[in-house]
């Protein structure tokens, strides 16, 4: 369980294909020497499980699922990815709660920028719509935003200044895809409605 506050930017240092379809990913960033095996950790928002690691790197594989849901597949050796350690009794809920369980992708069609911010547009599989509510939340490659309008088959968020400086949303361009997790509980919502013949409240 993870919520959506990145704690750094790490970069991909190295990828390596493995048999069966999948990839190895080498990810470096400053807390990899307290990393531990089975770690998990949230890598754009996708849920990944430490396999090694040592002083300045850790290294997690992502299985043909995970590419084929995910942007993962898209990641280039230098390519910045908002990291998220998963969350312990410890930590404060300042996000909301996030599995690491990526639904869909959506692409950026529009970036604007505002005197105090930055709205991003994004579309995505209409299939979803039921999913996105204005001004509720979804995580957006690992970062907790708040859905300021639902445009039907696309919605904005706005970014404030904080938190462009410190994830990797600052790096993105128009036509990038990005990992979409919706609101769990808002799933299960939809499930239970689909249960009882309803496709809404």
């Amino acid at each position: 369980m993870f919520t959506g506050i990145v704690q750094e930017i790490g970069t991909v240092e190295h990828i390596k294909s493995l048999n069966g379809g999948g990839k190895e990913l080498i990810i470096s960033c400053s807390f990899a020497d307290t990393c531990h095996e089975d770690e998990s950790i949230a890598i754009n928002g996708a849920c990944h499980t430490v396999v090694s690691f040592n002083d300045d790197t850790f290294t997690v594989q992502s299985v043909e699922e995970t590419l084929r849901k995910t942007s993962i597949g898209e990641l280039e050796e230098g390519s910045p990815v908002n990291l998220e350690r998963s969350l312990t009794l410890q930590k404060g809920l300042e996000g909301h709660l996030v599995q690491g369980h990526v639904d869909t992708t959506g692409t950026i069609t529009k970036i604007e920028k505002e005197e105090t911010g930055w709205l991003l547009t994004v579309e995505y599989p209409e299939e979803f719509s039921n999913m996105i509510v204005g001004r509720g939340s979804i995580t957006m490659e690992g970062v907790s935003l708040t859905i300021a309008r639902d445009e039907g088959n696309k919605f904005i968020v706005a970014i404030i200044p904080y938190t462009w400086k410190n994830t990797n949303l600052k790096d993105k361009t128009t036509g990038d895809a990005l990992n979409l997790e919706f609101d769990v509980i808002g799933k299960y919502v939809v499930k239970y409605l689909a249960s009882i013949g309803q496709d809404s409240l």
